[in-house]
Protein backbone atom coordinates (compact mmCIF):
# COMPACT_ATOMS: atom_id res chain seq x y z
CA UNK A 1 0.00 0.00 0.00
CA UNK A 2 1.16 3.28 -1.03
CA UNK A 3 3.13 5.53 2.26
CA UNK A 4 1.06 8.00 2.33
CA UNK A 5 -2.75 8.10 0.52
CA UNK A 6 -3.40 10.96 -1.74
CA UNK A 7 -5.92 13.62 -0.29
CA UNK A 8 -8.30 15.99 -1.75
CA UNK A 9 -6.63 18.77 -2.99
CA UNK A 10 -3.46 17.28 -3.58
CA UNK A 11 -1.56 16.72 -7.16
CA UNK A 12 -2.56 13.59 -8.38
CA UNK A 13 -0.46 10.71 -8.80
CA UNK A 14 0.88 10.50 -12.75
CA UNK A 15 0.68 7.34 -14.79
CA UNK A 16 1.82 6.02 -17.50
CA UNK A 17 -0.57 3.06 -19.02
CA UNK A 18 -1.39 0.99 -21.50
CA UNK A 19 -5.46 1.65 -22.60
CA UNK A 20 -7.43 -0.73 -24.87
CA UNK A 21 -6.82 0.93 -28.28
CA UNK A 22 -3.18 0.19 -28.09
CA UNK A 23 -2.22 3.71 -26.90
CA UNK A 24 -0.12 5.00 -23.80
CA UNK A 25 -1.94 7.64 -21.24
CA UNK A 26 -0.80 9.40 -18.60
CA UNK A 27 -2.27 12.05 -16.37
CA UNK A 28 -1.38 14.64 -18.45
CA UNK A 29 -3.34 13.38 -21.34
CA UNK A 30 -6.50 14.12 -20.03
CA UNK A 31 -4.80 17.36 -19.05
CA UNK A 32 -8.35 20.52 -19.48
CA UNK A 33 -10.51 17.53 -18.76
CA UNK A 34 -11.54 16.25 -15.49
CA UNK A 35 -10.74 12.85 -15.32
CA UNK A 36 -13.18 10.05 -13.31
CA UNK A 37 -10.44 7.62 -12.27
CA UNK A 38 -11.92 4.40 -11.88
CA UNK A 39 -10.33 1.29 -10.46
CA UNK A 40 -12.12 -1.82 -10.46
CA UNK A 41 -10.72 -5.81 -9.15
CA UNK A 42 -11.29 -7.77 -12.18
CA UNK A 43 -13.64 -7.52 -15.96
CA UNK A 44 -16.03 -9.68 -16.56
CA UNK A 45 -16.92 -10.33 -12.46
CA UNK A 46 -20.58 -9.39 -11.89
CA UNK A 47 -19.75 -6.16 -9.79
CA UNK A 48 -17.38 -4.87 -12.13
CA UNK A 49 -19.21 -5.42 -15.33
CA UNK A 50 -22.15 -3.43 -13.50
CA UNK A 51 -20.20 -0.37 -12.74
CA UNK A 52 -18.65 -0.13 -15.78
CA UNK A 53 -22.01 -0.47 -17.88
CA UNK A 54 -23.33 2.01 -15.37
CA UNK A 55 -20.73 4.25 -16.73
CA UNK A 56 -20.88 4.10 -20.08
CA UNK A 57 -24.45 5.13 -19.42
CA UNK A 58 -24.12 7.85 -17.61
CA UNK A 59 -20.31 8.62 -20.11
CA UNK A 60 -22.56 11.52 -22.39
CA UNK A 61 -23.54 12.97 -19.22
CA UNK A 62 -20.04 13.18 -17.75
CA UNK A 63 -19.09 14.39 -21.27
CA UNK A 64 -21.72 17.34 -20.79
CA UNK A 65 -19.50 18.52 -17.47
CA UNK A 66 -16.18 17.89 -19.64
CA UNK A 67 -15.37 14.71 -17.87
CA UNK A 68 -14.12 11.40 -18.99
CA UNK A 69 -14.34 8.38 -17.44
CA UNK A 70 -11.55 5.97 -17.23
CA UNK A 71 -11.72 2.77 -16.01
CA UNK A 72 -8.48 0.69 -14.17
CA UNK A 73 -7.92 -2.85 -13.30
CA UNK A 74 -4.75 -5.23 -13.53
CA UNK A 75 -6.05 -7.33 -16.33
CA UNK A 76 -4.44 -7.37 -19.71
CA UNK A 77 -5.07 -5.34 -22.60
CA UNK A 78 -6.55 -8.49 -24.39
CA UNK A 79 -8.73 -9.40 -21.57
CA UNK A 80 -10.61 -5.42 -21.86
CA UNK A 81 -10.69 -5.45 -25.12
CA UNK A 82 -13.17 -8.51 -24.79
CA UNK A 83 -14.42 -7.41 -21.26
CA UNK A 84 -15.81 -4.06 -23.69
CA UNK A 85 -16.54 -6.13 -26.79
CA UNK A 86 -19.00 -8.47 -24.74
CA UNK A 87 -20.75 -5.76 -22.71
CA UNK A 88 -20.75 -2.88 -25.48
CA UNK A 89 -18.85 -0.51 -22.97
CA UNK A 90 -18.40 2.95 -24.45
CA UNK A 91 -15.24 3.57 -22.05
CA UNK A 92 -11.12 3.69 -21.58
CA UNK A 93 -9.59 0.26 -19.95
CA UNK A 94 -6.30 0.83 -18.99
CA UNK A 95 -4.17 -1.97 -17.80
CA UNK A 96 -2.05 -1.48 -14.32
CA UNK A 97 -0.72 -4.98 -14.41
CA UNK A 98 1.63 -4.51 -11.97
CA UNK A 99 -0.94 -2.69 -9.27
CA UNK A 100 1.90 0.03 -9.22
CA UNK A 101 -0.62 2.52 -10.21
CA UNK A 102 -3.48 1.37 -8.06
CA UNK A 103 -1.02 1.03 -5.11
CA UNK A 104 0.09 5.06 -5.56
CA UNK A 105 -3.91 5.65 -5.26
CA UNK A 106 -4.17 3.22 -2.19
CA UNK A 107 -6.54 1.32 -4.74
CA UNK A 108 -4.48 -1.50 -4.02
CA UNK A 109 -4.26 -3.28 -0.58
CA UNK A 110 -5.69 -5.72 2.21
CA UNK A 111 -9.08 -6.14 2.13
CA UNK A 112 -11.31 -9.01 3.26
CA UNK A 113 -12.98 -11.47 1.32
CA UNK A 114 -15.33 -13.92 2.38
CA UNK A 115 -14.09 -12.57 5.75
CA UNK A 116 -10.32 -13.43 4.95
CA UNK A 117 -7.79 -10.85 4.18
CA UNK A 118 -6.09 -10.97 1.31
CA UNK A 119 -4.28 -8.53 -1.39
CA UNK A 120 -6.58 -7.24 -3.72
CA UNK A 121 -7.47 -3.79 -5.63
CA UNK A 122 -9.90 -1.36 -3.41
CA UNK A 123 -12.90 -0.73 -5.37
CA UNK A 124 -12.16 3.22 -5.69
CA UNK A 125 -12.82 6.61 -7.89
CA UNK A 126 -10.83 9.48 -7.71
CA UNK A 127 -12.49 12.71 -9.33
CA UNK A 128 -8.61 14.78 -10.80
CA UNK A 129 -8.96 18.15 -12.16
CA UNK A 130 -8.57 19.92 -15.39
CA UNK A 131 -4.94 20.75 -13.97
CA UNK A 132 -3.89 17.23 -11.99
CA UNK A 133 -5.32 18.13 -8.49
CA UNK A 134 -7.03 15.62 -6.59
CA UNK A 135 -10.58 16.73 -6.18
CA UNK A 136 -12.68 13.56 -4.68
CA UNK A 137 -11.95 10.38 -3.77
CA UNK A 138 -14.39 7.61 -2.90
CA UNK A 139 -12.78 4.72 -1.52
CA UNK A 140 -14.52 1.33 -0.79
CA UNK A 141 -16.69 1.91 -3.07
CA UNK A 142 -20.00 0.39 -3.04
CA UNK A 143 -21.21 -0.42 -6.92
CA UNK A 144 -24.92 0.06 -6.96
CA UNK A 145 -25.75 4.22 -7.33
CA UNK A 146 -22.12 5.02 -7.43
CA UNK A 147 -22.16 6.45 -11.08
CA UNK A 148 -24.31 8.47 -10.15
CA UNK A 149 -22.75 10.11 -6.39
CA UNK A 150 -19.70 10.90 -9.00
CA UNK A 151 -21.82 12.49 -11.03
CA UNK A 152 -22.94 14.91 -8.00
CA UNK A 153 -19.66 15.87 -7.58
CA UNK A 154 -18.59 17.32 -11.24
Amino acid sequence: MAEKLPEEGMAAPSFSLEGDDGQTYTLESFKGKKLVLYFYPKDNTSGCTKEAIAFTQVKDEFGGKNAVIVGVSPDSIKSHINFKEKHSLGILLLSDPDRSVAAAYGAYGEKKMYGKPVMGIIRSTFVIDENGKLEKAFRNVKVDGHAEKVMCVL
